[in-house]
């Protein structure tokens, strides 16, 4: 349980009765995203119907939330960030075993054994299927249907003529499409639907299936004891239904991003418009409302993306070119002084609006004014282990009991390499790319200088490993020919990674030699280490989970979900190497139940 003076803080936020809907009491979850698993019943990829099976799977391993990543229909680079939709869900999640008699050609869409990744190809023979299905079903008096319209209006009519324009001008975006359509003529897109009424009532009769399947998993989850933990992202694609909608509340002329920092060379450049909250707000917020209303039939917790992006988001000019990525950007508002007023009017919306407890990503450089509004209004912040670290001072990562409460800790996230893979190749190292670029800036000749700093035996995936005997600034500060006051951040990149291993392996009370792998001992340790930690939420990937038990075999670098800044068959298809089925029965549950037990978050 939480300590009596946290709950009563607690309660007395923002977010107090969303914290007394779930209860004041510590928990474990497990990040699983639905695309990663797969059982008898799936077809090329999980299905909702596979999410009753997460459910039992959770429910055995003693975890009692699970966190999946944003299930809103994908583009063709799959990634659930980059959205058509901010409402209508992934067809390819729709279970074809919850249609009882109908012809479903499951052969088809079993998985390769072996196979790392996902076939997205499948989704088009999946589609295909659930087309035939459709035309075969009797909506004549499907009232049901009807009322699924009715209250979804907001958004429906518009995704389903967006999705069968995009098919009759070959996936081309929005903006390319001829003005008559991209401009939204009323009369044109009125003819349009009339001659299309079969499908555009077939894109709507996909969403209606699949909010009943998620329905229907939620019942299910509630009846176990279970919190599904949803992702709203902040921002949704330019070529989206939502933008094509409403193109007003959008910045078209900006991208949005990340700037630069010590993981991150060239920071990031995600694609996606900027949003005009003016306009936003002039609507009275109608289009924030209802994302937070659909999203609410199926969530009991809600991840806010990129929460920082609320306060002042890194905006970078479309004309900018593409290799340049994060570069050339700069913060809206300009102006630093209004953030906070910003980012806690918009805090505000979101938390008055939903049922759902709110809960925030806010890695990164994140201004004073976001941690303090978010602990004002009782939303937790996101604990990264390998992150969470005393930065300035001791320069070492942070005792369990000096993570925050109101947090969600973890090993790593969807955007990480696994915990396992972390320890192997980047603890203990700098990001290649921000060493060259601070060489050029300063007029050090990186090639000379890297051979003397940095251990090529143990630099991988772009990461620079420090040479055990450069063992202190004084000696880095000698082979860079530099005086301290010269080369400052310098400094702070060597204080903060060098002896990385070693500083955790210490802190961990690990016994013997430290090791380069991390292996299942040194991982239930550092399990075991922030489940113990006072954060009020302890949720791990289902990766870093199963690695308890050797699951994932070979190299650990290859089992991530996404590398940010990079566009890769090999993002967001991760699978599992084994089935729902296979997994029920694994001896790591009784592992994983044992630890989290043991940690008081059963």
């Amino acid at each position: 349980m939480t300590s009596p003076s946290f709950s009563k803080n607690l309660s007395e936020t923002v977010s107090g009765s969303r914290w007394e809907k779930i209860g004041f009491k510590k928990r474990s979850g497990v990040l699983i995203p639905l695309f990663s698993v797969y059982s008898q019943d799936s077809f090329g990829t999980g299905d909702l119907g596979d999410l009753k099976r997460v459910i039992d799977w959770a429910k055995s391993t003693s975890n009692s939330i699970i966190q999946l990543l944003p299930m809103n229909e994908v583009g063709g680079s799959f990634c659930p960030y980059d959205a058509v939709s901010s409402f209508a869900l992934e067809p390819f999640y729709i279970s074809l075993n919850e249609f009882k008699g109908a012809s479903v050609k499951k052969q088809a869409g079993r998985i390769p054994a072996g196979a790392v990744h996902i076939d997205y190809r499948l989704r088009v023979e999946k589609i295909e299927q659930l087309w035939e299905i459709y035309l075969s079903s009797d909506l004549s008096e499907a009232l049901d249907f009807e009322d699924f319209q009715r209250k979804n209006s907001y958004w429906l009519q518009d995704f389903a003529l967006f999705k069968v324009l995009k098919e009759d001008y070959s996936g081309k975006p929005w903006y390319e499409w001829p003005d008559k359509f991209s401009r939204r003529e009323k009369g044109v897109l009125r003819e349009f639907w009339q001659e299309n009424i079969e499908r555009t009532t077939f894109q709507m009769w996909l969403q209606w299936v699949l909010f009943k399947q998620f329905k229907a998993a939620g019942n299910y989850a509630v009846e176990n004891g279970i919190l599904i933990k949803g992702d709203l992202p902040v921002l949704v694609s330019r070529d989206s239904a939502d933008v094509w909608s409403h193109p007003e509340f959008f910045k078209l002329g900006f991208a949005a991003g990340a700037p630069p920092d010590m993981y991150c060379a060239k920071g990031q450049r995600w694609g996606m418009p900027t949003y005009d909250w003016d306009k936003i707000a002039g609507d009275g917020y109608c289009y924030l409302k209802e994302k937070l209303r659909y999203a609410g039939e199926f969530y009991d917790i809600l991840r806010i993306d990129h929460v920082v992006g609320l306060f002042r988001i890194w905006s970078i000019p479309v004309e900018r070119p593409l290799e340049e990525q994060g570069l050339g950007g700069v913060f809206d508002p300009l102006d630093e002084g209004l953030w906070n007023e910003h980012g806690r009017r918009m805090l505000n919306v979101l938390a008055q609006n939903t049922r759902m407890l709110l809960c925030a990503e806010d890695l990164g450089v994140i201004p004073r004014c976001c941690t303090d509004a978010l602990l004002e209004f009782g939303i937790p912040g996101n604990d990264v282990q390998r992150w969470v670290k005393d930065w300035n001072g001791r320069h070492d990562f942070l005792p369990a009991g000096e993570y925050r409460n109101l947090a969600v800790t973890m090993l790593s996230t969807h955007d990480t390499t696994s915990w396992n893979a972390w320890w192997k190749y980047e603890a203990g190292t700098v990001d290649k790319g921000l060493f060259v670029r601070k060489c050029a800036g300063r007029g050090i000749d990186f090639i000379a200088v890297s051979a003397r700093l940095f251990d090529p035996d143990f630099s991988f995936h772009g990461r620079l490993r420090w040479k055990r005997e450069i063992d202190s600034v004084d000696k880095m500060l000698w082979e860079l020919g530099k005086r301290k006051e010269d080369v400052g951040d310098f400094i702070e990149l060597y204080e903060n990674t060098f002896g990385e291993k070693e500083k955790l392996w210490n802190l961990l009370g690990c016994p013997g030699t430290m090791t380069e792998d991390a292996g299942p001992d040194l991982l239930e340790r550092v399990t075991r280490f922030i489940l113990s930690s006072p954060a009020v939420f302890c949720i791990n990937s289902v990766v870093d989970y199963l690695s308890l038990g050797g699951v994932f075999p070979g190299d650990p670098y290859q089992y991530r979900i996404n590398t940010p800044g990079t566009v890769s068959p090999e993002n967001w298809s991760l699978r599992l190497p084994l089935s729902l089925e296979k997994l029920a029965s694994h001896p790591v549950n009784r592992k994983i139940r044992a630890i989290i037990t043991d940690s008081g978050r059963a």
